[in-house]
């Protein structure tokens, strides 16, 4: 975790503030995510929920801080928490780590450049280099 802060602070980002408890059950928040790029707004969805537990603090294994997420990028409430509950969110999410994990990713962040998984947030750069030389 230390780590992480040192390396934000030198990409000139706001300090950290971990959420507590972390790690927590992020269960809701990813049926969320992927309800939320069915609909196309998976980007603006995750900074929206990487602003409500980094910069402030709060513990995305709550409900009520994903809903807020999804009405910072414009999800109604009532629709994330319908579209997470359903079967087709949770098959898809099943079916994405399932994938992911058969990709090679075993933790976050991870890039994968033309099959090669580059695990951690000190290894960005070297992921950055390898998709420039097979560019």
């Amino acid at each position: 975790m230390r780590e992480v802060e040192r390396r934000a602070s030198a990409y000139g980002m706001p300090p950290i503030r971990w959420p507590e408890p972390w790690p927590g059950n992020t269960l809701f928040a990813m049926r969320a995510a992927t309800f939320a790029k069915q609909t196309g707004r998976a980007v603006s969805f995750a900074l929206a929920g990487f602003r409500q537990a980094f910069a402030a603090g709060r513990d995305l294994s709550e409900p009520d801080n994903v809903l807020l997420a999804a009405a910072a990028c414009e999800l109604h409430p009532r629709a994330i928490a319908t579209g997470a509950a359903s079967d087709g969110v949770k098959r898809a999410l099943r079916e994405a780590t399932e994938g992911a994990g058969d990709g090679g990713v075993r933790g976050v962040p991870t890039v994968v450049v033309d099959g090669e998984a580059f695990w951690g947030d000190d290894r960005l750069e070297e992921a950055v280099e390898a998709a420039l030389s097979r560019a």
